[in-house]
């Protein structure tokens, strides 16, 4: 089994090109570059998180009419999950793009992709003026968000943490991390106001395209934002060596390219594959299960205002955010396992109580118990944007970060919402969502003890 590169770089005959660029170029494009991939990352969430959100309160009886509001929800947390289904395409597809044309170039064609499927959702039809052809175009669109979400995370932190500078590359990779979040918070801040303008019935008849055509604005901005900032040095000092004349002196072995990074990624480090994936599938349950099911499942089985779970959720999220760059530059200074590892233990610990509150119908109670759960998250998932690329050489790192973090976003977070539903179908409690939760924040913590440390891991090879 291949191990990580060394810690100490061969010597070569030649020199060696720079892996990042020159530390006055550094102190400025450093920040831009991972302010441009949280305003991006935010766009590509706040889409995702409206159709989420949309899917808890509309797109069941818009779409999928039945006489049971149960099996509707069921479809509509169906297509949610579809899109999970297609991410893996769009790490195959992005992945490839980012690892042999630039990471640049993967993020921008992401991103307009997403702007394209999400304001597409706006202009849809809906199952009482077109029929079964509304339900296929809604699954259709979907599919592509979730082929775009491939793409996009492991691009993301990726372009931060290669163009960071020395011992700052998990605060760098935290920023874009923040973007889940905040693409959430933006949702709910157009999704409450909307609500409460045109009231509930206002909503579902019409309003709930709002946020869905706004993306056009956010989108626009985006691509032109990610269209200013430079290539990562990391990626142009690897295309640089697989390019130049070689060398009679005795030279390094690089790490093998191949026009198909996935099989190579597959051959040479499928234990880091599965064992990355491990780590953050219990992070990703605890974000869709708050952030998403949640906010459905409150109101229609335990008769929780609405505005309470977008209310709790939406504080919870920010006071993640809030400690989202503390928590990453502690790892950079202790490392990733301490800290992430101190997180799944909390998860582990708290899913139980953090959705027992739901059975307080008390908003406070619920707020308090998501805020404490979702930094718990955060210290889980701030470190994990610089742990998983550090698992795997740069030739193979936008494909490897992606597959292992949208693996568990499709096992751990797409499927999450449909779970719960069939387990409160069984279960009338939610304390079931707590012991699900909690035994795949248990297997993280397991995973996270098998894989090393990697805050001192050599990126630029």
């Amino acid at each position: 089994m291949p191990d990580l590169p060394s810690k100490t770089a061969p010597v070569t005959a030649g020199p060696r090109p720079a892996a990042s660029p020159p530390p006055s170029t550094a102190k400025t494009e450093a920040p831009r570059v991972a302010v441009a991939s949280l305003v991006g990352t935010t766009i590509e969430y706040y889409d995702f998180a409206v159709y989420g959100t949309a899917s808890a309160l509309v797109l069941g009886p818009a779409f999928f009419p039945s006489g049971n509001p149960t099996v509707s929800s069921l479809a509509a947390f169906l297509t949610f999950a579809a899109a999970f289904l297609s991410r893996p395409l769009g790490v195959v597809l992005f992945g490839t793009i980012g690892d042999r044309l630039g990471r640049r170039k993967a993020l921008v064609a992401s991103l307009l992709l997403m702007g394209v499927a999400t304001v597409g959702v706006g202009l849809l039809p809906t199952y009482e003026s077109a029929g079964l052809l509304a339900p296929v175009l809604l699954v259709t669109l979907r599919l592509l968000q979730g082929v775009s979400m491939g793409g996009e995370w492991g691009g993301a932190v990726l372009l931060a943490a290669e163009h960071a500078p020395p011992g700052r590359r998990a605060l760098y990779a935290s920023i874009p991390q923040a973007g889940p979040s905040l693409g959430f918070l933006l949702s709910t801040a157009v999704i409450l106001p909307t609500l409460n303008i045109v009231g509930r019935d206002g909503f579902v008849d019409w309003a709930w395209r709002i946020p869905f055509l706004l993306s056009t604005v956010l989108v626009v901005i985006g691509l032109w934002v990610r269209t200013t900032v430079s290539e990562s040095p990391v990626f142009d000092a690897t295309a640089d060596r697989a390019t130049r004349p070689r060398s009679k002196a005795p030279q390094p072995t690089p790490e093998p390219g191949s026009r198909f990074p996935l099989g190579v990624l597959l051959k040479r480090y499928p234990r880091r594959l599965l064992l990355g994936t491990g780590a953050a599938i219990g992070g990703s349950a605890v974000y869709y299960l708050t952030i998403v099911y949640s906010i459905s499942y409150g109101p229609k089985e335990l008769g929780i205002p609405q505005n309470t779970m977008l209310t709790a959720a939406s504080i919870g999220a920010a006071a993640g955010i809030a400690i989202t760059l503390p928590v990453a530059r502690l790892s950079d200074r202790i490392g990733r396992r301490p800290v992430m590892l101190t997180g799944a233990v909390g998860c582990v610990v708290w899913a139980v109580p953090m959705y027992a509150s739901l059975s307080s119908r008390d908003g406070l109670v619920i707020t308090g118990a998501y805020t404490v759960g979702l930094m718990f998250l955060a210290l889980m998932f701030s470190p994990v944007a610089a742990f998983l690329p550090e698992l795997f050489p740069a030739r193979l790192r936008y494909t490897g970060a992606s597959a292992a973090f949208i693996l568990a976003n499709t096992l751990g977070g797409g499927f999450a919402p449909l779970v719960a539903t069939w387990l409160n179908s069984h279960w009338e409690s939610p304390l079931v969502l707590g012991f699900y939760t909690g035994t795949l924040c248990l297997l993280s913590l397991l995973c996270l003890l098998a894989l090393p440390e990697t805050r001192d891991q050599e990126f630029d090879i």
